[in-house]
Formats: structure tokens, C-alpha cells, sequence
């Protein structure tokens, strides 16, 4: 069983720069939905090449099957291995890397292989998809990732040695009285300009709020 569509993923693929991207770059694509995103972003645009890395067989099938039934098949393609191997065997280098990675790194694992697959740091420690990252990335490209604000801190301070800094920081909240729940990173090999915004889901109850409305309102129907 593959993981459903959540809000990190749409905010992700929704909210990356990809100014300038030709070639783009999805670590742990699930079922393809960020790839898509973003193929349906750069539509319009020649050359665009979207790879992705999955490493759970049948989430790889999955989007696979999503891709070729996609209006951009001809420029998604999807590699069934672990970033660590794709980065030891890939030839080209990417202006954007983009991902929704793992984050729990409590001992505790969940009893279901797709669940612990998608959301556990063994699978992928900060450390390893840094250098994978640091190898792929061209000099002036974009890692984007969406992570918990203790473990997107803690990203943060662990992308430095890899000669990785971020540059933009997006604060996401579910609610005006809740605390920051999710952080939108944006990494650079260049540490300067840095910046920081907020976005908000919901206005009040289970109504999304417009600035939520006008950055995804391309993805739902």
C-alpha cells in the first residue's frame, strides 16, 4: 500500500521556485505527485527533463503507471533504487532537487513496510541525502525539502559542512493559534540572501485560507 496525497506534499510542490529549472530532481517520489506538480508547472516550458527516485517497489510501479498516464510522460521518468545509489550512478546533475523525506528517528518503528519505508530516517539519515544532494546539485541550484520545525532546524545545521545553506524559510501553520507545525526549506550553495515567510492553511474551522487558496489552486479541482 502507497502513501496518500497529504498537505506536505502539495505545499512542497506548489510552493518551490522553479525559475530557471530544466532539470529537476524528486527524492522519494511515493506515487509521483510532486513530479507531477511540477511538470504541470513547467509546462510550458522546452527542455524540462523530471526525475524521480523511489526506493518501495510498489510505490515505484505506482508512479510509474501515474507518469505515463500523465499529458508530460515524455519528460517524468522514475528510478526504483535509494537516492544513495542514484547519486553513485547518475551522469547529470540537477538545477532543482526537491523532497519530502523521512523524519520520524524514534527507535519505535511503524509494523508496516511502506509506512516505515516513507517516514523513518533509517532509511534515509539527513547525513546521506546531503551528500547525494551536495553531488547532484548544480552551482547554482535549489534543494527544497518540507520537514517538522525540529528536524528542519536540525537539517539545517547538518547542511553547513555540506557546504549547503538555506536561503528561504517558509513558517506553515494550520491555524493562527497554533504553533509552526511544517518548515519549507529552500537550500543554496550561496548562504546570502536569506529570508523567511509564513503561510497559513485554514482561516477559521476547515475553510483554507486565501494565501493556502492562491498558492495550490492550480492542484484542486
Amino acid at each position: 500500500m502507497t502513501h496518500p496525497v497529504g498537505t506536505d506534499a502539495v505545499l512542497l510542490g506548489a510552493w518551490a521556485d522553479i525559475a530557471g529549472a530544466r532539470r529537476i530532481l524528486d527524492i522519494g517520489t511515493g506515487t509521483g505527485v510532486i513530479a507531477l506538480m511540477l511538470a504541470q508547472r513547467t509546462e510550458n516550458q522546452r527542455g524540462i527533463q523530471i526525475d524521480a527516485v523511489e526506493i518501495h517497489p510498489d510505490s515505484a510501479m505506482c508512479a510509474g503507471r501515474n507518469f505515463a498516464a500523465s499529458p508530460w510522460a515524455d519528460h517524468l521518468n522514475v528510478f526504483e533504487t535509494t537516492i544513495q545509489n542514484f547519486a553513485e550512478i547518475a551522469d547529470n546533475q540537477y538545477d532543482l532537487i526537491i523532497s519530502n523525506p523521512p523524519f520520524f528517528s524514534e527507535k519505535t518503528k511503524a509494523p508496516d513496510e511502506t509506512r516505515r519505508l516513507g517516514r523513518h530516517t533509517a532509511t534515509l539519515p539527513p547525513n546521506e541525502m546531503l551528500a547525494a544532494v551536495n553531488k547532484l546539485l548544480t552551482p547554482n541550484g535549489r534543494f527544497v525539502v518540507v520537514l517538522p520545525v525540529q528536524e528542519g532546524w536540525r537539517l539545517c545545521e547538518s547542511a553547513v559542512p555540506a557546504g549547503l545553506y538555506w536561503t528561504l524559510i517558509a513558517e506553515v501553520r494550520g491555524r493562527r493559534e497554533k504553533p509552526v507545525e511544517r518548515l519549507l526549506i529552500e537550500f543554496q550553495r550561496d548562504p546570502y540572501p536569506f529570508r523567511k515567510e509564513s503561510i497559513l492553511i485554514y482561516e477559521d474551522g476547515l475553510r483554507y485560507s486565501t494565501q493556502y487558496q492562491e498558492l495550490t489552486q492550480d492542484f484542486y479541482l
